[in-house]
């Protein structure tokens, strides 16, 4: 399936809406407060439920924090006092958020889209791999890992680093959480937590692997790819929080 979700062709993309209708692209230019974000995603996705609304990718960061998902433990909270925690109902564990990593709400109508959670969350995905691929690094996935990894090699060793996080969840067929990437954050903060109970691997971000990306030129590439994998995109504003 991920090989034909990547495929270059014109082929119509293999999430679009059924419709062609295209999703909302905002992008917050200050750092949002993770409570604020969650309120603002609520609503939206209600709102999209009831069709009062479109969709709506939102692009984001946030202060210093950690969230812990429907399936965090909590022994994986190894500095409690580090920075603040929040609940979060996303699926996953434990992530950390903050400056120099691009966080993408994603709140989209599967019942236009496709009603398979499966399939989203591989399409999810797909276009972070689509992204990265802007700047010739090769992400992957793991079975049994939800996320997008880089592999490192050298000689006689090699190991695989994460490079983007994903946490999604469900209501009415209209998801929200997302995806975040890492850009240029301070890799040394996810050392507070066991970023999604994974303990064998670490982290990386763009920077990490010599990539010099800005975050506008991270945002650019998670645009176009996404056009490729869900569908057009038009400009839109933050929602209020």
């Amino acid at each position: 399936m991920l090989d034909h979700l990547l495929s270059r062709d014109t082929s119509p993309p293999i999430f679009g809406r059924d419709d062609g209708a295209p999703a909302g692209w905002a992008v917050s230019t200050a750092p949002v407060p993770y409570p604020r974000a969650v309120a603002a995603m609520e609503a939206r996705a209600a709102a999209i439920a009831e069709g009062t609304a479109g969709e709506l990718v939102w692009l984001l960061e946030h202060p210093p924090l950690y969230t812990a998902g429907v399936s965090a433990r909590g022994g994986d909270l190894l500095d409690p006092g580090r920075f603040p925690v929040f609940e979060s109902g996303r699926g996953g564990q434990y992530t950390y958020h903050g400056p120099g990593q691009r966080v993408a709400y994603v709140m989209l109508d599967l019942g236009r889209r496709r009603k398979d959670v499966r399939a989203f969350v591989g399409a999810l995905e797909a276009w972070v791999i689509e992204a990265l691929a802007a700047f010739n690094l090769e992400g992957q996935i793991r079975e049994g890992r939800v996320g997008v990894w880089v592999e490192r090699k050298g000689a006689g060793w090699s190991r695989e680093d994460k490079i983007a996080a994903i946490g999604v969840k469900l209501r009415r067929w209209v998801s929200f959480h997302g995806v975040s990437l890492n850009v240029e954050p301070d890799l040394e903060h996810f050392a507070g937590i066991v970023p999604c109970g994974v303990t064998e691997h670490g982290v990386t971000s763009l920077v990490d692997q010599g990539l010099p990306v800005t975050m506008d030129e991270a945002d650019s590439a998670l645009k176009r790819a996404f056009e490729q994998v869900f569908g057009p995109v038009t400009a839109a504003e933050p929602p209020p929080f």
